[in-house]
């Protein structure tokens, strides 16, 4: 593992900078390829990730895990990890001071890496990395912003209860690699979406 990732990780699983690491089994650092061409990123830890430090393991993990395999990839060739790294007390969504404590980890995750695309998965790290809301609306899109690719699908969590979108992050996903694979063989790829210009 990359030296400075290990730092972070050891950073973050020593964290005390907000409250929530008062009520965490475990703080969930990101774990993956630090050579990865992307980096998917979370809302936050679940009940099975707060109990094993890991992320994405439980049920919405397995999803991706699944869907990731139907493109042909598999999860030791991506890096994953969320916006916040310890899970808030029965999965509440993270509060806008937890998510701007934790911000510099997931910053220094992505200044390491340099990953093609970061792969934002839900609600929660759309607002958070692009101020953005409804992400049924604006799935399946590609993002730049300050110089970097964002590429915005719905979170894994989200086919758990609604079947219908597990065909959504099927294709998200199939088309996400597909970016990659253009910007590899540095072909002009459409953004959708430009907050640079």
């Amino acid at each position: 593992m990359d030296q400075k990732l290990e730092i972070i990780k050891q950073n973050v699983v020593e964290c005390t900078k907000c409250d929530l690491c008062k009520t965490r089994t475990n703080s969930v650092p990101g774990k993956g390829n630090f050579h990865s061409d992307v980096i998917f990123v979370g809302e936050a830890p679940g009940k099975n990730e707060d109990e094993k430090g890991e992320p994405f393991i439980g049920i919405a993990g397995k999803k991706l895990s699944i869907v990731l395999e139907e493109a042909g990839i598999s999860r030791e060739e991506v890096y994953i990890t969320n916006i916040v790294k310890c899970r808030p007390p029965k999965n509440r969504v993270p509060t806008a001071t937890e998510r701007e404590t934790c911000q510099d980890y997931l910053k220094q995750e992505i200044s390491i890496i340099k990953p093609k695309i970061i792969c934002i998965l839900g609600n929660t790290a759309f607002n958070s990395l692009l101020g953005g809301s409804e992400i049924i609306k604006f799935r399946g899109k590609l993002v730049r912003k300050d110089n970097q690719l964002y590429f915005l699908t719905v979170h894994p969590a989200a086919t758990i209860y609604n079947q219908e979108l597990i065909k959504v992050l099927r294709d998200d996903i199939v088309k996400l690699f597909e970016l990659i694979t253009e910007l590899k063989n540095n072909k002009d790829i459409q953004i959708d979406i430009d907050y640079t210009s």
